[in-house]
């Protein structure tokens, strides 16, 4: 299968303090494709509309209220005209060389329906932190397997890059799920397909206090386990993923004492 053109997907509401530096990690991307930049704004209050209005051609935006961030990725991947998707939150970036080796790998693998690399962790200024948690998960990520993503959610979003036509088979992102939308979204995939793994860092992950993954986090763990039930794991990967929780949870809470953002 041909790729001719990767779409990113960037849900955003209030965000314009992350905003700009996300839309230029995509803009100053050199990749020897066609790309689009597409933003689903919530109706933001916080100046990201202006932000976006001076943005000319580098991407394509709407701005009105929504349903949250599952139901702005849907909307967004209607719209997508690309044949390879990527979805990248307000608040993460990609690194350069990001899209080049996305497209390489589709190229080379022409069989390939979805595909995740690495991701490293940024702080609220863009400086790389927490490099054991990034060590662990890209441990975890070398050797792709569906029982083990049952057990363990070790597949960074902003690093995660599909086919489209593997999303409409799969269905939109569930807009009752508030912090595993993506997690249930890479097992429906696996379902369907194995995944490519990609040896390269491809994204930033960044961590503020008012990130979800920060205001919820023992929430999103528990949720993320729900979502793993519906897909039927034997006792022991039911057993696994319990106890990944746990020392998910514990070491969050360590990083919460010695850390702050």
């Amino acid at each position: 299968m041909s790729v001719k053109k990767i779409s990113i997907i960037t849900p955003s509401y209030n965000q314009v303090n992350f905003l700009k530096e996300t839309v230029e990690s995509v803009s100053s991307q050199l990749v020897d494709l066609e790309s689009e930049h597409i933003i689903i704004d919530g109706g933001s209050t916080d100046g990201s509309v202006d932000f976006l209005k001076s943005t000319g051609n580098k991407v394509t935006w709407i701005s009105e209220k929504d349903k949250g961030q599952a139901d702005a990725v849907n909307k967004g991947i209607r719209l997508a005209t690309g044949d390879i998707i990527g979805w990248l939150n307000s608040d993460d970036l990609y690194l350069p060389g990001a899209l080049q080796a996305v497209a390489d790998h589709f190229r080379d693998h022409p069989g390939c329906r979805w595909a995740y690399g690495r991701c490293i962790i940024i702080d609220t200024a863009g400086r790389e932190r927490w490099k054991w948690i990034t060590r662990y998960k890209n441990a975890r990520l070398k050797h792709y397997t569906f029982e083990k993503l049952l057990r363990e959610n070790f597949i960074s979003q902003p690093a995660v890059f599909f086919r489209k036509d593997i999303f409409e088979e799969a269905g939109l992102l569930d807009l009752n799920l508030h912090y595993a939308m993506d997690y249930d979204l890479w097992l429906r995939f696996g379902k369907i397909a194995p995944a490519g793994v990609i040896n390269k860092d491809l994204a930033g992950f960044r961590r503020h206090g008012a990130s979800k993954s920060e205001t919820g986090f023992r929430d999103q763990f528990f949720e993320q386990y729900a979502v793993a039930r519906k897909y039927g794991p034997s006792f022991f990967n039911r057993a696994a993923h319990r106890f990944n929780i746990f020392k998910i949870i514990t070491s969050y809470r360590l990083i919460g004492l010695f850390f702050r953002f």
